[in-house]
């Protein structure tokens, strides 16, 4: 009897990843936490120390991108075709090979990036004072990369949940390790500033001590995947034994798997994400043109503060549609069209109703949200919130139709839409960051160009391969204009109570009183009907007023 049931717990620990949101959802939510860390760390090392740190950080999540995640994915997949022909020894033999490649790959990119800190620095990103940041950063892509190989291996035996564990303690320690660091750096730096009379030396000290913190993230999550891998070694030792090993396959087929399968989504990823080291390099040759002071701190305004908002915004849009991908792709597998096309219908619905009223009301209480989350000199901030919304809606439609491309198998297509959405984003930083010399408000346009281009492109390029046609009036147009009105109900509570009651309780109140009009909107526009409002908090009540009113 003990023995039945320790085959049928193995049997399930090395089946499929467990069903649980906080596993499906641990790379996004994980990446909000990254997010989020920037607001404690503008408050220890000011927006100079940011400004300094966003260089490095982007380098190693730009390098991470191949060395980590894209490995993660390439790894899974062949790992998990062999654990279900129960080929456990050619599964390990997986393991190894992409273990050692991507140890020569994360190495060699370190030892580029220590060699070349100093060039990177001063003609890369022309921000000379962030040369120890980069420096620093090194090491830690090689930890990175230990921690990129053992979650495919724990991915590819069906142990998702212990993945997501890593995806957590990651970005936990690495929000705690940042600015714990940076405030011991800091600290350090402003000895040495005051020798040598330069403040803004301290600053570099700071951003150097929030890569270091970084680093200690990588090196506890490494520990932790080494002993969860210590631990289920005895349980895969039982697993080898069953294995005859009669297919013969070398190292050097394993890498060349594993490196088509991790190339091209590297390659989507690398290119989508690489805006903002872009965009930071126009914007200081903008800022030297214009012998304007205070370069550093302003962008660091920028990385800090505009990012952040509008990206936690998108994550929380994101979550609405995430897991809807894979089933679409699921059924996409089964030749169920219908079913397809129905399921994208839905996950456009659910992404729009909630995407258009979060960059509304981002836009119409960015004031009031500044003044909450952040000290004083918000002004800019507020501008660039104000023009910026239409990137949380343009992004989470290019994650939404990105992630499915990639998931029917268009990642040529999805590839080349990159490709040139990234082109016509950089020829438009170019000609209104560094010749309009427009400075930020350049930046944000020559984003909202790049997701513009991109979301149509995706969308088209899916649509057509999919032959799927979007329901525009009840899907787009009547949620715009219900995230519209309800955002000028938003803006006149801003408008009256910001002064009176202070930044939260605007901001609370101004979204309860929209979302109960966005709602009733959707409501009275046959939107949303029961079904929809019974999944939601306190859709009771409308549920109930809906009836009242006659629109349910």
């Amino acid at each position: 009897m003990r023995l039945r049931k320790r085959e049928k717990a193995q049997g399930n620990l090395f089946g499929k990843a467990i069903r649980n949101p906080m596993v499906q959802y641990a790379g996004i939510l994980s990446y909000a936490i990254m997010l989020l860390m920037r607001i404690p760390l503008l408050k220890v090392i000011g927006e100079d120390g940011v400004g300094l740190f966003a260089p490095a950080f982007e380098i190693f999540f730009l390098v991470t991108l191949f060395t980590s995640h894209a490995m993660t994915d390439g790894m899974t997949g062949l790992i998990r075709y062999r654990v279900k022909r129960e080929q456990f020894k050619s599964a390990k033999k997986v393991f190894r090979a992409a273990f050692f490649m991507d140890l020569i790959v994360s190495a060699a990119a370190g030892a580029l990036l220590l060699l070349f800190s100093g060039r990177i620095a001063s003609a890369g990103v022309l921000e000379p004072l962030c040369r120890m940041a980069l420096a620093a950063a090194a090491p830690t892509l090689i930890l990175s990369a230990f921690i990129g190989t053992f979650r495919g291996y724990f991915n590819g035996f069906g142990l998702g949940v212990l993945t997501a564990h890593s995806r957590y303690i990651e970005s936990v320690t690495m929000g705690i390790g940042a600015v714990l660091c940076s405030g011991l750096f800091y600290e350090y730096g402003l000895k040495v500033a005051a020798l040598k009379q330069n403040p803004s030396i301290a600053y570099a000290y700071g951003a150097l001590g929030a890569v270091l913190g970084v680093m200690v993230s990588q090196l506890l999550t490494t520990l932790h995947l080494l002993f969860m891998y210590v631990i289920y070694a005895g349980t895969l030792r039982g697993r080898l034994g069953m294995d005859p090993g009669r297919r013969l396959e070398t190292s050097y087929s394993l890498q060349l798997s594993v490196l088509e399968n991790s190339v091209p989504f590297a390659l989507v990823a690398v290119l989508s994400n690489l805006f903002m080291l872009v965009d930071q390099r126009m914007f200081n040759h903008c800022m030297n043109s214009l012998e304007a002071d205070g370069r550093t701190a302003q962008w660091g305004s920028y990385y800090g503060k505009f990012a952040v908002i509008v990206g936690v915004c998108t994550v929380f849009c994101v979550l609405s549609c995430y897991g809807m991908a894979g089933r679409i792709g699921s059924a996409y597998e089964r030749e169920e069209y219908r079913v397809m096309r129905d399921r994208i219908a839905k996950a456009v619905r659910r992404l729009t109703i909630v995407s258009f009223p979060a960059a509304v009301y981002m836009a119409v209480l960015a004031k009031a949200l500044t003044s909450v989350l952040f000290d004083g000199g918000n002004a800019a901030v507020v501008s660039w919130l104000q023009k910026g919304a239409v990137l949380i809606v343009l992004y989470s439609v290019c994650c939404l139709f990105g992630q499915l491309m990639y998931r029917i198998h268009m990642i040529r297509e999805l590839l080349a839409a990159t490709l040139l959405s990234l082109t016509v984003h950089i020829a438009a930083a170019y000609l209104l960051v560094q010749r309009a010399q427009m400075g930020a408000d350049g930046v944000i346009w020559s984003l909202v160009i790049f997701f513009g281009i991109f979301a149509a492109l995706n969308f088209f390029l899916a649509a057509r391969s999919l032959k799927y046609r979007q329901e525009w009036i009840a899907g787009v147009v009547f949620p715009a204009a219900a995230a519209g009105v309800s955002g000028a109900a938003a803006a006149l509570i801003g408008h009256l109570l910001l002064d009176v009651a202070g930044g939260g309780v605007t901001v609370l109140a101004g979204v309860l009183v929209g979302l109960f009009l966005y709602i009733t909107l959707l409501m009275i526009l046959r939107v949303i009907g029961e079904a929809e409002l019974s999944r939601m908090p306190l859709g009771f009540f409308f549920i109930m007023l809906g009836k009242n009113i006659g629109v349910l």
